[in-house]
């Protein structure tokens, strides 16, 4: 009968990792033998775990090792990572290790060497001479790069349990309308100031219904604050952003009345129209065109923002760029860099920001609509901690708790 043997190191326990490994391999048709265990009883002790996995033929015991590789098991007898050329621009190996989110290293002569900037949904790019590694996309894999193939050599570092009491584990996994909204938000403008003081950055990715809510304002104090360091967005939170700036108006509403203006469906248009004619956001601000709202303020924040078009865009404005692939390259480029992502009322935008963020990048997902947060998760970014509510009071009550 097939068999090999895996070994499990860290907080395997409280983290349950331990037993979603051995579900797996029973799962999956497999047997077990826990060969080594030893248990660590203070906080700062690990665990180990040697188990010797057999199954009916190779097929099984092969994907077996598989899913418990992504669970954090490495194979006791380690090998070198095993690579092959692409065969073509855009275009990886056959076998290519698809990766997750997560920590990741590989294992050569020279002993583990951790995988940079760690992305779903990508392969892994060794360096010519073999001392470095990074994820790649297809638009970035150039023909005769290294690029790793199987499992082999490959060890993933999943998420282990907090042993703090803190947020993310204070309020649990999962979606609900339910959660106590303004403790967690309490608890979220407290880890945002702790973030700032170690210098942290801090990601906003925010839909156009921030501005139809009325909650623009708290945003730009917030950006003004100190307290956001990029910006994603598409062309409709801008447009409507100056539209507000410009007329009072959010898609021809005057947010301080309620009431609809006269000719109001105009002023998207027109607060573009206006955008264009001095060349864009960057030097509307300069000239004194745009004097106020979340665009002004990111501008003379001096904070970088991306804003990624979409075919219904109208106009769209010069700033935001049109080529999808180019746009996820600019956003990818700027969510390397980020410690906590808050995600706001933006359901394309929220998926590809997800897709592009490591899984210890502190997520928070924010949407009046639970499918929309849920989604994140069932997309694989697991880490995220959504909350069902309107945006406007969201940010109200975020921007009060940071004092801005």
């Amino acid at each position: 009968m097939p068999e090999n043997v895996i070994e499990l190191k860290g907080h395997i326990i409280d983290s349950l990792i331990l037993p979603r490994v051995l579900t797996a391999i029973m799962e999956m048709g497999g047997n077990f033998d826990v060969e080594t265990f030893t248990m660590g009883k203070k906080k700062d002790e690990t665990s180990f775990a040697r188990i010797r996995i057999q199954a009916e033929d190779d097929g099984v015991l092969s994907g077996i090792l598989e899913v418990v590789r992504d669970l954090g098991a490495v194979l006791a007898d380690i090998k070198d990572v095993r690579w092959e050329e692409a065969p073509a621009d855009g275009v990886f190996p056959e076998g290519f290790y698809a990766t997750t989110n997560l920590k990741t290293e590989l294992f050569t002569t020279g002993g583990w060497m951790e995988v940079k900037w760690p992305e779903m949904d990508c392969a892994v790019r060794i360096s010519p001479d073999g001392k470095s590694a990074e994820t790649v996309t297809f638009s970035g894999v150039k023909k005769k790069d290294r690029i790793v193939v199987g499992h082999q050599g490959v060890r993933v570092h999943p998420l282990e349990r907090s042993r703090e009491r803190e947020l993310f584990e204070f309020m649990g996994s999962g979606v609900s309308s339910e959660k106590p909204k303004g403790q967690l938000i309490a608890r979220i403008a407290t880890e945002m100031k702790q973030l700032k003081k170690t210098g942290g950055k801090i990601l906003v990715v925010a839909g156009p219904a921030v501005i139809h809510t009325g909650a623009g304002p708290y945003l730009s104090r917030m950006i003004t604050g100190g307290f956001v360091d990029v910006l994603f967005a598409g062309n409709a939170l801008a447009v409507h952003d100056i539209e507000y700036a410009l007329f009072g108006t959010s898609l021809g509403v005057y947010l301080d009345r309620g009431i609809p203006a006269a000719g109001g469906h105009e002023h998207h248009i027109r607060a573009i129209n206006a955008i264009r004619s001095v060349g864009g956001v960057v030097k509307a601000v300069e000239q004194g065109v745009l004097t106020s709202g979340v665009m002004h303020a990111v501008v003379t924040a001096g904070v970088p923002f991306v804003l990624a078009g979409s075919i219904r865009d109208d106009g769209p404005l010069p700033d935001v760029i049109t080529d999808s692939q180019e746009a996820q390259e600019a956003m990818r480029a700027l969510a390397r860099d980020v410690d906590m992502a808050i995600i706001i009322a933006t359901t394309l935008h929220a998926v590809a920001t997800g897709n592009m963020l490591s899984a210890d990048v502190r997520t928070i997902a924010v949407d009046i609509n639970p499918a929309v947060v849920t989604k994140l998760g069932d997309r694989g970014s697991f880490q995220t901690l959504g909350l069902v509510t309107d945006s406007e009071s969201f940010l109200r009550e975020l921007s009060g708790g940071l004092s801005v």
